[in-house]
């Protein structure tokens, strides 16, 4: 029997990731959807430590440790030990990287466009504001648990 209560928004976000998920072809892509947004982050945010960007992604140490070797092997990333503290790995995209970004994004601006089809630009526009805001809420959370802000 259907419930006559709408479904929380918790539900809609992880039906709509689905299917993201499902219309972000790899192959057309040239990558995997989480290597574009982990790429995303690092161009957004500049050079990161691995642990911070491991937090940021929503990752276990070891997928993120096999995520950037992904990334490196395709030439999209590079990490490097940091300079001030040997234990730390500090993660960066590099031009070729950020050139197989440009291209994915024109890819994702199709499955956008098939996905978000019902909403107009101006609630297209609005929906990126609120999830940007929701998501710096928990960026701001997981500089506080690794120690920066």
């Amino acid at each position: 029997m259907a419930s006559d209560r709408p479904l929380e928004s918790m539900a809609l976000l992880a039906r709509l990731s689905r299917l993201v998920y499902r219309r972000a072809d790899e192959a057309l892509l040239g990558m995997r959807i989480k290597e574009y947004t982990s790429l995303i982050y690092l161009r957004d945010h500049g050079e990161s430590s691995q642990q911070l960007l491991a937090e940021a992604m929503h990752l276990d140490a070891n997928n993120c440790v096999l995520l950037l070797n992904d990334l490196e092997t395709q030439g999209f990333a590079e990490r490097h030990r940091d300079p001030r503290d040997r234990r730390r790995h500090l993660v960066s995209i590099t031009a070729s990287g950020a050139v197989a970004m440009k291209h994915a994004e024109r890819y994702l601006s199709t499955v956008e466009d098939e996905v978000l089809a019902a909403l107009t630009a101006e609630e297209r526009a609005t929906l990126h504001q609120l999830l940007a805001r929701a998501l710096e809420g928990d960026q701001a959370a997981a500089g506080k648990r690794v120690g920066r802000s």
